[in-house]
């Protein structure tokens, strides 16, 4: 008889949803929706998105990796189908790399200094008509123009690393490209995201986990369509991480370091990267590689900016409320506890605790498990108000399995899209609800392990019984 060639019916199922994701995510970045109704239309591709990656548990070991690879490619270029819909943080990189490209470094001056208008276009700098006419969304530089530039008048946030970036995309851009070439790049990064991911869970771990990333709409919003440069630094810390698990601390720690100076966020993956290394030779081999990468990368902007690398960094920590939690809806979940002033200091307190416990009694085979203990436990306390950090906390679940902080990265585009109606409120019960699935798992998954442990202690002990009477043993004599 002739071999059935029809393919199995779950990589049907499942390249319908893909198929029903991609169109999904493709309408909601070519509509018009904004703040709210975007929301929806967003948390409609999660749940796709969510269905999907359950149905490719049921997919034959065989096509997960072309099934994976394909949908990331389909999702991922969904990002490409529009201008960036939620943000305009990629028009300062396209600024930044413009400057540099000038041979003016992009720590010395803000957008709006007068100064730097001979690189000023029609593009990143409307004129008059286009002010008046989309003046909302963009904010006045004077001399009848205005700029699509968010905090014009402040200097650069952006470490290093992404600066080197927006340089290289700006100079392989061909001329008029606009948000184009960052967004191409963006999509190059996110796929090699995923591709890294399949390389290390073909290894060790479940290859279908890749998807947890190669799906996820977070992917095609925020690190294609909005280009948000956080996709570099999880493209570092992934490899990072994959090799300090083989035991490949320097190289490991260097890629720690890159990854810091392309986003600073990724400096809480150190006690997930020191897993379980007690050897002070090994410790420093990750710790201070990363400490002198960061430096070694700060040090050519150093020299040749007249004003401080760290731009505009404490400004920003003092605007979102880092620094004054009663400022806005940071620390949300603290705030329900615990005194305002009391909530930086108790959060960096929780943080601390956690980044000791992973260091000291985490697996070193496997810091990502750490990795993500200690990023997701962060972002519990700070709840951040910007959806795009979360990309880093996707890449983490995908290499760690644990698919309920998901909801997490899901809390933050709430914070984004419906804090500006909802408040601190909205902010509170996205961050508490996926606060509260993230404590059931843990929950259900120690009670899971201490009925396995307590099974398997039974049926040690009947079979050391069973061996002594065999043997003529006093089964007395065998230890309870």
């Amino acid at each position: 008889m002739p071999r059935d060639r029809r393919p199995p019916l779950p990589v049907v199922v499942t390249v319908l949803l893909l198929s029903l994701l991609t169109a999904s995510l493709a309408l909601l970045l070519r509509a018009d929706a904004h703040g709210t109704g975007f929301l929806a239309g967003y948390a409609g591709a999660w749940a796709v998105f969510a269905a999907a990656a359950v149905a490719l548990r049921r997919v034959p070991r065989r096509h997960v990796v072309p099934l994976v690879l394909a949908g990331a490619v389909a999702v991922t270029a969904t990002g490409l189908v529009a201008a960036p819909r939620t943000s305009t943080d990629s028009y300062r990189y396209a600024w930044d790399g413009r400057v540099q490209a000038s041979g003016v470094s992009p720590y010395d001056h803000p957008p709006a200094d007068p100064a730097l208008a001979g690189l000023r276009d029609d593009w990143l700098f409307p004129r008059a008509a286009a002010c008046r006419r989309d003046g909302a969304a963009l904010a006045p530089v004077g001399d009848g123009r205005c700029t699509r530039i968010n905090r014009p008048a402040v200097h650069t946030i952006y470490p290093p690393v992404a600066e080197g970036w927006f340089l290289l995309v700006h100079a392989l851009s061909p001329e008029g490209v606009r948000h184009k070439g960052l967004q191409a790049g963006s999509a190059v990064l996110a796929l090699a995201v995923g591709g890294l991911l399949l390389g290390v869970l073909r290894r060790r771990g479940d290859p279908r986990r890749a998807a947890l990333w190669a799906w996820c709409p977070a992917v095609p919003v925020e690190a294609v369509d909005n280009a948000h440069v956080d996709v570099l630094a999880v493209l570092l810390s992934v490899g990072a991480l994959a090799l300090v698990a083989r035991r490949r601390h320097v190289t490991g720690g260097v890629l720690l370091g890159l990854a810091v100076a392309a986003k600073l966020l990724p400096a809480v993956l150190l006690p997930g990267a020191l897993s379980g290394i007690r050897r002070p030779r090994a410790v420093a081999a990750v710790a201070l590689t990363a400490a002198a990468t960061v430096a070694l990368a700060y040090l050519p902007y150093v020299l040749l900016s007249d004003g401080s690398v760290l731009g505009y960094l404490s400004g920003y920590a003092r605007e979102e409320g880092y620094d004054d939690a009663g400022a806005g809806g940071r620390y949300a979940l603290l705030r329900l506890v615990l005194p305002d002033t009391w909530a930086p200091p108790a959060a960096l307190l929780v943080i601390a605790a956690v980044s000791a416990a992973v260091w000291w009694r985490g697996d070193p085979d496997r810091p990502w498990h750490g990795a993500l203990s200690t990023t997701g436990t962060a972002f519990l306390l700070l709840t951040p108000g910007y959806s795009w950090y979360a990309l880093l906390l996707v890449a983490l679940v995908a290499l760690d399995g644990r698919w309920e902080w998901l909801g997490v990265a899901l809390a933050g585009a709430v914070a984004y899209l419906a804090g500006p109606v909802t408040g601190t409120a909205g902010v509170t019960v996205a961050y508490g609800a996926a606060g509260g699935v993230v404590c059931a798992m843990w929950w259900t998954r120690r009670r899971t392990r201490d009925r396995l442990r307590v099974r398997s202690g039974v049926r040690s002990q009947g079979t050391r019984k069973s061996r002594a009477r065999s043997m003529g043993t006093d089964t007395r004599s065998v230890p309870e």
